[in-house]
């Protein structure tokens, strides 16, 4: 089976949870709604009228409408968007395939290896110097084909209970240039939880990206393959899921949300919680939902080194259906990531931007939500190029024809939380499970 997933975007469907489509399942649909698709008789748009598909709920489009709007105007040419319901979208793609009626351009939540072969090579917008695209999140095949672009990011952060820490009169950095490490940061959020009688330091999301991304911060590599695709983890790592697995002491963290499916966010928007390790898709809803007390993303710590886990928020691409088609969404494409215009694109959708020094004007009245953002993207251009691993080996992954359908990590890490494995077997697990589901070449 074949899945690589958008990690939490609005625009596709958020809901809290990392959506992950098996494209087994897909294929098996496609066979079966084929005839519902047609015989295949659009075959691409033209020079002067393309065909964009999206995913997104409602009123989260202003941004493509905004952007599509203008390009008409520019250029004359007409960009019809299309916004099709999360649930069936991958589907629909693998179907449109299958019937020779895929659209010019689209912002999908996943490649797919039925028609990944008729992507558009956007290396040249890639590569242009004043884009400033940052290339670590850019999906490749291994000829240095650039196959997609994303349409956002998304990054793992921290966020403060900033009443308790002024109650407690601990103080917290502001800059990320200045972080604290993760010691620094756990001994002050005892030190809060101690002054304020909170209940709990820290909540953290059961995701394996979370974890990740405090791994990376600790020097370690996660689970990790080498060339011959044999996957491993080091030294650096086990001391970090160690010292993860030593925080679940219904004091620093409850165990009840690594081992049975705790809310965290909403344990930590009860004002009871110090600190909660997510990740920039909660700004926005925390913007509007936390009022019984004072909130603020803080620098992620870095111990020794500055990162994150960071996913695409969707992955541009465009489609080789003919030739005036495919010259036409080239050029659409590159009139996206001209700064000037993608600068809007994210200012009107809320997105953070895949190109450094950008600096977009967000519309949030939440000051707490204007410093998240001017946050985030001051910091990712700091993050190692180890931020975006993961989310180029998924690249690879659907490319060789595999997926990781079942990342073990939260099971495994469950039990170790709760006693019943050590934290170096929950470890040789988890590393069995990305050899057995992902090891290997293609």
């Amino acid at each position: 089976m074949i899945s690589v997933g958008v990690r939490r975007s609005r625009r596709l469907g958020r809901g809290g949870i990392r959506r992950v489509v098996p494209l087994a399942a897909v294929a098996t649909a496609g066979a079966l709604l084929l005839s519902a698709c047609g015989s295949g008789s659009d075959s691409g748009g033209t020079s002067k009228s393309l065909t964009f598909w999206i995913s997104t709920v409602p009123g989260q489009d202003a941004g493509w409408k905004k952007m599509v709007s203008q390009y008409k105007k520019d250029t004359g040419v007409t960009v019809k968007l299309v916004n099709i319901p999360y649930d069936g979208y991958p589907t629909k793609l693998h179907n449109a395939a299958q019937a020779n009626s895929l659209p010019d351009v689209a912002a999908v939540p996943a490649l797919d290896p039925i028609w990944s072969s008729k992507l558009i090579d956007l290396s040249s917008i890639a590569d242009r110097k004043s884009n400033k695209i940052n290339a670590n999140f850019l999906a490749k095949d291994s000829s240095g084909k650039v196959l997609s672009i994303p349409s956002d990011v998304t990054a793992s952060g921290l966020f403060i209970n900033k009443t308790l820490f002024k109650k407690a009169g601990v103080s917290f950095p502001t800059s990320p240039q200045k972080t604290w490490t993760w010691t620094e940061f756990i001994k002050a959020a005892n030190k809060v939880r101690e002054k304020t009688g909170a209940k709990y330091s820290l909540t953290f999301d059961q995701s394996p990206s979370r974890l990740r991304a405090m791994v990376y911060e600790m020097g370690g590599k996660y689970v990790h393959a080498d060339s011959s695709g044999t996957f491993s983890v080091d030294a650096a790592t086990k001391k970090a899921v160690n010292t993860f697995v030593g925080w679940n002491d219904n004091k620093t963290m409850p165990k009840s949300v690594w081992t049975s499916g705790a809310d965290p966010s909403a344990m930590f928007q009860s004002g009871d919680v110090v600190a909660y390790w997510s990740g920039v898709w909660q700004v926005a809803a925390f913007s509007e939902s936390i009022k019984k007390f004072d909130w603020a993303s803080v620098p992620t710590p870095a111990q020794p080194v500055q990162a994150s886990d960071v996913n695409s928020g969707g992955m541009m691409v465009g489609f080789n259906n003919n030739g005036d088609a495919a010259t036409a969404a080239q050029k659409f494409l590159s009139w996206i990531y001209e700064p000037d215009h993608y600068r809007v694109l994210c200012e009107a959708s809320g997105f953070l931007p895949v190109e450094n020094g950008l600096n977009p004007k967000y519309p949030f009245t939440s000051e707490a939500a204007q410093a998240a953002f001017k946050l985030y993207n001051e910091s990712i251009p700091l993050y190692a190029p180890i931020s975006g691993y993961f989310n180029s080996a998924q690249t690879q992954w659907v490319l060789n024809g595999k997926s990781l359908t079942e990342d073990p990590t939260k099971t495994e890490l469950g039990k170790a939380i709760n006693g019943q494995q050590s934290p170096g077997k929950a470890l040789e697990n988890i590393v069995a499970g990305y050899n057995q589901q992902v090891g290997g070449g293609s």
